[in-house]
């Protein structure tokens, strides 16, 4: 009996196809897990966490990248060590909310009841 030369050739094509129809199997389900990921993600930022009323906490995260985490200012920020003796707190909450123009410094980086407890805390520092 004589082999047929094309046998391998469709061997290989089928395997392939069946491994093509298995990978896209398993990208389609994986793409739907991150897409799932990705709205739970969103739903989180959308407010399931409770925003932090720390002062700390939230000058930590928000604030000491550029004032320094001591408040000894840092990388474009001034300190801000003594600045409830130079700024009362009504003035500090508004730099917080609406940033300086002309400086570095943007506006709104946290909300509005996060900037009030900021501004009290450091209109403390004197």
């Amino acid at each position: 009996m004589k082999k047929n030369p094309l046998v391998p050739y469709a061997m290989i094509a089928i395997l392939g196809i069946v491994a093509m129809v298995i990978l896209s199997g398993v990208g389609l389900n994986q793409m739907d897990e991150v897409k799932n990921q990705d709205e739970n993600q969103e739903q989180q930022e959308q407010g399931g966490a409770a925003e932090t009323t720390d002062p700390e906490e939230i000058f930590s995260q928000s604030c000491a990248a550029c004032h320094g985490a001591d408040l000894a200012g840092g990388a474009g920020g001034p300190a801000l060590n003594d600045v409830g003796g130079r700024l009362s707190k009504e003035e500090i909450q508004q730099v917080i909310n609406n940033g300086r123009p002309g400086t570095a410094m943007p506006g709104g980086l946290v909300s509005q009841e996060q900037a009030e407890i900021l501004a009290q805390w450091l209109s403390e520092h004197k």
